[in-house]
């Protein structure tokens, strides 16, 4: 009998062990299933999406190495594939004047208007001033106000100062800031603490230093942020060339004039013979500026959209 209990004590705990790992190898818990399908369908909406948007680029890249008797034919793989509308593209369009005057334009009007609106803002952000509020709310209505109201005071104030037929217009306003780049890069001043700018006022340190020495600096995130934005949008710009270049020679244009001219110059309604394949380099190029800013302002701009809503 003691012998039976011996054993009994001795093989119990190996049976209960035998049990616990057959119950572990089993199979995994149900949360871990569930778990891992949530990232496959997730994983799979993503990859989807992905593929939806860059389906555009994809065509138009396989378009643009295409004759042109088959640029609309849908396919992705060129059934022909013609290397030298890469080259031919810069004798038949002025596309690196395009291209030199944008990105002229672009940079001017993204620098001048990070510049000031960052002082804009700072002003607004950290000194105290009578009506200060009510300029501020005076600044947020002027956002309300359509691109359309202005657009004819615009020109009328241009034709005055004799600019037209000139670039100063495309890239001269940025010199006045922007509404919601004052807006946005307030937020970002005013969670600063202010501690820091009064003890630099301590020392000695002007206002112009504040901004210089300290804000601005420290902004960074939130500037690469408002110089993007600005560039994309001059760079996008159509209706501003429209009005103050359309009436100077073809090398003057803009990238997005002049993809317009040359869609209009090949059209066979115009009399053209249907050299679309040009087109498609050239707005092919003509879209690596901007993945070269946006490549290069990446960690900037994540930056400052995590940071710029620190404060309302």
């Amino acid at each position: 009998m003691a012998t039976d209990i011996s054993s009994e004590r001795i093989v119990a705990p190996v049976r209960r062990s035998a049990e616990a790992e057959s119950t572990q190898w089993a199979g995994p818990p149900k949360h871990r299933v569930l778990a891992l399908a949530g990232q496959v369908v997730r994983w799979t909406l993503l990859g989807g999406f992905s593929l939806l948007f860059l389906y555009p680029f994809a065509w138009l890249l396989s378009a643009s190495l295409k004759p042109r008797g088959e640029i609309f034919d849908n396919r992705l793989i060129p059934h022909t594939v013609v290397w030298d509308n890469y080259v031919e593209v810069f004798h038949q369009l002025p596309l690196l004047a395009w291209l030199w005057n944008s990105v002229v334009i672009a940079l001017l009007s993204a620098g001048l208007m990070t510049i000031s609106s960052s002082l804009v803002a700072f002003g607004f952000a950290y000194f105290r001033f009578p009506g200060r509020a009510w300029l501020f709310r005076l600044l947020l209505a002027s956002m309300m106000l359509p691109g359309a109201v202005t657009l004819i005071p615009n020109y009328l104030i241009w034709r005055y100062l004799g600019w037209l037929g000139t670039s100063v217009p495309l890239w001269g306003a940025a010199l006045f800031g922007s509404g919601f780049y004052i807006f946005l890069m307030r937020q970002f001043y005013l969670s600063l603490p202010r501690e820091l700018f009064e003890a630099a006022r301590v020392d000695g340190c002007s206002a112009l230093g504040l901004f210089t020495r300290i804000a601005f600096p420290l902004a960074l995130p939130a500037s690469v942020i408002v110089f993007i934005f600005e560039f994309q949008a001059a760079w996008n710009n159509f209706t501003g060339p429209l009005i103050y270049l359309n009436a100077t020679g073809v090398e003057n244009f803009t990238v997005p004039l002049g993809i317009a001219h040359a869609m209009s110059i090949y059209s066979p309604t115009n009399g053209g013979q249907g050299d679309y394949q040009y087109v498609m380099v050239a707005s092919l190029l003509v879209t690596l500026p901007m993945i070269a800013v946006f490549a290069f302002g990446q960690r900037y701009f994540v930056e400052g959209v995590a940071s710029v809503g620190v404060k309302g």
